[in-house]
């Protein structure tokens, strides 16, 4: 059992006029952000307001590159070489990095966003760009799904990796996440997420859609930030844990 827990969203995905998530109740309940580098959403003026916003709270700062794919959110996949990937990912992590430096902050971690993140799981060569972009660019933690090819790859290129789990996604038998459009994919009651994020602190494991038991390291549990109820639900989490002992903070398992 953890006795403290790395709780990460992903925020700083509104751009221009259009907001989307309550990024500001958000980053006052977690301590590791995910912040959009403006290719599936975020843009310069955001990125800014995320990073001045957690170092205020003392939240981590992490980047969340994704796909050049505003209109899909990110969550479409592509058909991109390992050279794309790295390219991709080395721009949107050095514009956060610029951005941190310049308000006397860094980015301590890279987390893929959404169709790239599933990518990364299904085409090892996805994976190792990803790592290395993180490495030619200080030698960024690499988060990545528990057990899985990313973390693997961050491991194998010599950098630290932390195994996500999933407070507000439901999970397949071998331990890959629900498909989006599959009902329940998504869990939108707070009291539903609370309890799986607290199994997964305390126990390692989550009760599988289709049934049986999908166990993992948690190094960190995620919470993503365009959800309605993203707030809510981490409100419950936090509560949940802390009432159980595990506190909010940077964790004690992390490492390569």
């Amino acid at each position: 059992m953890n006795d403290e827990i790395d709780l990460n969203c992903d925020t700083g995905e509104g751009y221009g006029a259009y907001r989307i998530g309550d990024d500001d109740a958000l980053l006052r309940r977690v301590s590791s952000a995910n912040i959009a580098c403006g290719f599936h959403a975020g843009d310069a003026t955001v990125m800014r307001r995320t990073v001045r916003s957690c170092l205020a709270l003392g939240v981590r700062i992490g980047a969340h590159p994704g796909l050049p794919d505003l209109q899909g959110f990110g969550r479409r996949a592509m058909a991109l070489s390992a050279d794309d990937v790295y390219d991709m990912t080395l721009y949107q992590i050095g514009a956060l990095q610029a951005i941190a430096g310049a308000e006397g902050g860094r980015v301590e971690h890279v987390k893929p966003h959404g169709a790239l993140y599933h990518m990364a799981e299904s085409d090892d060569r996805v994976a190792e760009a990803i790592a290395r972009a993180a490495a030619r660019t200080g030698g960024l933690t690499v988060v990545g799904i528990a057990g899985g090819r990313l973390v693997a790859a961050a491991r194998a290129s010599g950098l630290s990796a932390w195994e996500e789990a999933f407070a507000d996604r439901a999970y397949r038998k071998d331990g890959g996440l629900m498909p989006r459009s599959a009902a329940g994919a998504v869990l939108v009651d707070p009291a539903a997420a609370a309890r799986q994020a607290l199994r997964l602190a305390k126990t390692g494991e989550a009760e599988a859609a289709c049934g049986g038991i999908v166990r993992m390291r948690v190094d960190t549990i995620c919470i993503h930030g365009d959800g309605p109820r993203a707030a809510e639900l981490a409100d419950a989490i936090r509560l949940t844990l802390e009432h159980e002992g595990i506190r909010i903070g940077r964790g004690t398992t992390h490492g390569t």
